[in-house]
């Protein structure tokens, strides 16, 4: 590809690679689906530690806080090391070769995890798949870009969003069911590997089919790099450019990094806590909570993600030209009576109507929130933005969530059974700053727009 096609200027040889990978097609929307399996199977190698808490915390002899750590700031740790490398790569890269080899990578990090012996062999697994993960969200959103329009971006968007909740489900459902049907055997002896309990063994089961998508993202094609309308586009930015360009518009940006890692809390402190206090308080058996409450992850956070779009439509028919940005700032605050709630169920029947009710409010923002960061951002700087939205909702969502439910857990109630409360307070209180700071960069966002559409 020549400076010509990376420029956006129309010549016969980017007609042709257009015509390769036609923008709004039925391959564009091939490419979607794959990108969500991908989304999908990421969640579940990272979200099948979630229920497997209490038989890892028995092994090891853990404490939750312990267990947090594994939850969160091993796989954190690796995954914010790594985004702005795989960012930079997005921007200057093969996309398609980016994303395969973090899918294979990936997977072959969760089976460690499965065949792991140690509190610290597990967390050392847990830092693989986490730094193979960051490759997904840059170039996956960079990739999108380029395959639709402005018009179809936001339920392309969605569609992938859908991969995290569809996995997180699908990891409750079989992971429960693995644990089930396994649990009777006992440890199965692996010879060099040692002895493998249960919980090992689904590890091993989520993470081989990691390994056969890998092979379906060769069928991806690259695309074409589009532009930004207004944006003059170039083969690449240099860093400092970015940082330029990022702290002129620092009013929008701050606004989106600061609200999301805020929202993100919830995201990822409830999932990872839930079962748990489920099981914990209601006496409901693991492979009871896998199904019921994963079935409910996955029907009520998909149907959020899809019907993000739709409440930016109807703003947008009354008038809010921001209406991408507003309604991740408005519909965060969704948590927080349902966040409320769950401590104050009487029974588990309504306990898992509350996570339903979060469930569905957490997933509503997202498809827009990355949709209006695509809209004001330019092509050769997206991955590297996007990788500091992965890193800095990484630090705070995957991080430091779940650690700040152990604490809260441990050091103030200082009853494991009083799990509910610090999630009530959590996510309720995360959710309120969220919808706050992203509120008070509508103006910037419309600012941001109004350039782009003023210098086309």
């Amino acid at each position: 590809m020549t400076h010509s096609l990376m420029s956006g200027i129309e010549t016969p040889e980017t007609k042709a690679a257009a015509r390769l990978v036609p923008r709004d097609g039925l391959y564009a929307w091939y490419v979607t689906i794959l990108l969500t399996v991908a989304y999908a199977v990421a969640f579940v190698d990272r979200q099948i530690l979630n229920l497997l808490v209490e038989p890892i915390k028995g092994q090891f002899t853990l404490s939750d806080t312990q267990i947090s750590l594994l939850q969160g700031l091993s796989f954190t740790l690796a995954y914010v090391l790594m985004g702005p490398l795989f960012g930079r790569w997005t921007d200057i890269g093969n996309r398609r070769t980016i994303i395969w080899t973090g899918v294979t990578l990936w997977s072959v990090f969760t089976i460690f995890c499965g065949l792991s012996q140690t509190y610290w062999q597990l967390f050392g697994a847990r830092m693989g798949v986490g730094g193979a993960e960051a490759c997904l969200m840059p170039a996956a959103w960079s990739l999108l870009s380029d395959y639709f329009s402005k018009d179809k971006l936001p339920r392309a968007m969605s569609i992938f969003l859908m991969g995290p909740y569809l996995g997180g489900g699908l990891a409750l459902i079989f992971g429960g069911l693995v644990i089930q049907q396994l649990g009777h055997v006992g440890p199965v002896d692996a010879g060099p590997f040692g002895l493998l309990a249960p919980w090992h063994l689904a590890f091993i089961v989520v993470g081989g089919p990691g390994l056969l998508l890998a092979a379906l993202m060769l069928t991806v094609r690259e695309p074409p790099r589009a532009k930004v309308a207004g944006q003059a586009e170039q083969e690449r930015f240099t860093l400092a450019q970015i940082w330029q360009f990022l702290s002129e518009r620092r009013a929008f940006y701050g606004a989106f990094y600061g609200g999301m890692s805020l929202h993100v809390i919830a995201l990822y402190a409830f999932p990872a806590w839930i079962p748990s206090f489920l099981i914990r308080h209601y006496g409901v058996s693991m492979a009871s909570v896998g199904l019921e409450y994963g079935a409910s992850v996955l029907i009520a956070g998909s149907l959020g993600v899809w019907c993000g779009p739709y409440v930016a439509k109807f703003l947008a028919a009354r008038g809010y030209v921001d209406a991408a940005f507003r309604t991740p700032a408005l519909t965060t605050l969704g948590v927080v009576p349902f966040a409320v709630l769950l401590p104050f169920c009487p029974t588990y029947e309504l306990a898992l109507a509350a996570a339903v009710g979060v469930t569905f409010f957490y997933t509503l923002p997202m498809a827009m929130a990355a949709s209006s960061i695509q809209m004001v951002t330019p092509n050769r700087m997206r991955g590297v933005v996007s990788s500091l939205y992965v890193f800095t909702v990484s630090i705070v969502g995957l991080g430091l969530a779940p650690t700040f439910i152990a604490l809260i857990t441990d050091r103030l109630f200082g009853d494991p059974g009083m799990v509910g409360w610090s999630l009530a307070l959590v996510c309720s209180v995360s959710s309120i700053g969220a919808s706050i700071l992203m509120l008070r960069g509508l103006g910037a966002f419309r600012a941001a727009l109004a350039e782009g559409e003023k210098v086309s």
